[in-house]
Parts: C-alpha cells; sequence; structure tokens
C-alpha cells in the first residue's frame, strides 16, 4: 500500500503538469515581491551620526548619536535601509556652528534633502532639528581605587598586613569636563567568606556612565593578601599614670592589666612585654570621677585586635 503511495506522488512530480504550475506559482510570488517593492512607503528611521572632519585639538564627546528621520521612498531603498544601518554625515569643518562649549548642528529638511538624499528619496521631517555636541580638552588624571570588600576569613585565620589591591590608582584619559569630575574609582562588590589561603581575587571597577568618552590605564584591580593561621595571645602588661600635678601622690590598683591580641602561629614567639605600653591620663579625670582609664598606647603592627581586658583603674590620693 504504502509503495504504491509513493509511486503516484514520484509520478506527480514527474508530470509535466505540477511542473508547470509550480513554475507559475513562483513567478507570481516574484511578481508580487516586485509590486511590493516599488510601490512608495513613508517610515521613520533612526540614522547614526557619522562625523566627519573632527578639529585635532579637541574631544567630541557622544551625546549625539542618532537622529531621527521620516523618508517616503520606494520599497527598492527600505531593503537597503534593512541591510545596511543608515548614517547621516556631518561634516564639522563646514556643518557645525561652534559656541563656547559645543559645536551647534542645525540643517533643514530642504538641506539634507539636496546633500544626502538622491532624487528617488523624499525627506519629510527631522526628529530632533537641532543636534549639540559636547568637546573638551584631553586631560590626563591620576584617581585612587576604592575597594568594596566583605570577606569573611575562616575560624583562626586572618591576614597580618592589611588587603593589597593593584593597582590601587588609575589613570582617567579623556575630555576636562568628564575627567574633572572624577575623584575615585569604586570595585563592583567582592563577598568571599571562610576565607583560609592566601587571596589573589579579581574584580572589575564600576566605571562611570560617560566612559565610552574616557580611557582607563586599568579596568581590573587584584585583591592580595597572605593569610595565616592566628592564635590567641594574653599579657599581663604594668599600668604607668602620666600628667600627675606636682604635690599630689597616687596609689592606684591593680598595677598591671591582661592585654589580650591575635597573632598568627609564626610571629607568637616573637611578641614580647616591652612591645606593649598601657597608661593612664591623669589629665582626663572628670570631676568627683575615682577611677582611671587605662589606654594601650603602643602595640606591635604583627598582633591584630589587641585590647585591654580591665577598663578602670582604681585610685587614692595620699598626702
Amino acid at each position: 500500500m504504502i509503495r504504491k503511495l509513493k509511486s503516484k506522488i514520484s509520478a506527480s512530480f514527474k508530470s509535466k503538469r505540477i511542473n508547470v504550475f509550480l513554475l507559475f506559482l513562483l513567478c507570481s510570488f516574484l511578481i508580487l515581491i516586485f509590486s511590493k517593492l516599488s510601490k512608495e512607503y513613508t517610515k521613520t528611521v533612526a540614522f547614526e551620526i557619522e562625523k566627519l572632519n573632527l578639529p585635532e585639538e579637541k574631544v567630541i564627546l557622544r551625546d549625539s548619536i542618532l537622529i531621527n528621520i521620516t523618508l517616503k521612498t520606494h520599497g527598492f531603498r527600505w531593503l537597503k535601509y534593512s541591510f545596511d544601518k543608515p548614517k547621516i554625515k556631518i561634516d564639522f569643518s563646514k556643518d557645525v556652528i561652534q559656541k563656547e562649549s559645543v559645536y551647534v548642528w542645525n540643517k533643514s529638511v530642504a538641506y539634507l534633502n539636496n546633500t544626502q538624499f538622491d532624487k528617488q528619496v523624499q525627506l519629510l521631517s527631522i526628529t530632533p532639528d537641532t543636534l549639540v555636541f559636547r568637546y573638551g580638552v584631553n586631560m590626563v588624571k591620576k584617581v585612587p581605587v576604592k575597594l568594596n570588600a566583605d570577606i569573611k576569613f575562616g575560624a583562626g585565620y586572618n591576614t597580618i598586613n592589611p588587603i593589597e589591591i593593584e593597582p590601587d590608582s588609575v589613570l582617567v584619559i579623556g575630555p576636562h569636563v568628564l575627567v574633572s569630575e572624577i575623584d575615585l574609582l569604586e570595585t563592583e562588590d567582592v563577598i568571599l567568606n571562610d576565607i583560609r589561603t592566601d587571596l589573589n581575587v579579581e574584580t572589575k571597577l564600576k566605571l562611570p556612565k560617560s566612559s565610552t568618552d574616557l580611557k582607563f590605564s586599568d579596568a581590573n584591580i587584584t585583591l592580595k593578601a597572605n593569610v595565616e593561621k592566628f592564635t590567641e595571645g594574653t599579657l599581663k602588661v604594668p599600668v604607668r599614670i602620666i600628667n600627675v600635678p606636682n604635690g599630689i601622690n597616687l596609689k592606684y590598683f591593680p598595677k598591671e592589666v591582661n592585654v589580650s591580641y591575635y597573632v598568627s602561629l609564626k610571629n607568637f614567639k616573637s611578641i614580647k612585654l616591652n612591645d606593649f605600653k598601657v597608661v593612664c591620663d591623669y589629665s582626663k579625670i572628670i570631676e568627683n570621677q575615682s577611677f582611671l582609664v587605662p589606654e594601650l598606647l603602643q602595640f606591635p603592627k604583627t598582633v591584630k585586635n589587641a585590647k585591654i581586658n580591665q577598663q578602670q583603674i582604681e585610685f587614692i590620693i595620699s598626702k
């Protein structure tokens, strides 16, 4: 049954009647296409701006990049616009007027129709009819980079030195009017949890919206830090009293306070008592105050979170 059906279909295609029908169908389709394309249509198209003969000493900002033009033309031309993005040419040597800080382009429909379109295209309207191009003189500025990071270390881990970023500043090159507004560049948010190994992470800079008119020496920065195992240490540090007026004899207790700190395992044995200095400033006593407040004035750079575990030193004045 299936073989008979296949043979009938094959015979139909070999028939001259089918071939003639397909030929007429193809011709009808082509005639219809040519008929549609030969008719005139009215549409509004966004034309890109092509800048010619730009002044070398100035930088033109990309404020005006599109202009909407309503045209009336046949379908063949519209087909061309579909494949090739249309552009309007603006010659900065003759088509614009220079003002204090801008170039102004203001041309009539008739002018564009006569200079940039052939007779097969009729220009009906332009929106906007005036384009303003800001310009500036190139400027180079070095701006610092601000790191936006939330980094949490694993239990017992930390860094000896602060996290470094490379580079810590970036050169910004571009029109003075834009570069002068930039005082720093921030990084994208970096969120890291349970860090237990050395850091070497790359992240992007948040570039300003006007970055198309600017150049940057770097668009990415790298976070670097040596991460080590830390442990807690505690020392009893003597308390010194300073700024005691002449003629006053103080007795205070305790004479020592516990200072706790975190330090890397490799630096633990290098921490000495003389590296710490705790003082109480008598001149900071408020009226009727019966205690002194200890302050940690000195501690090693290799320790973190150093703090005094006792907040008050009792004293009496003896005659």
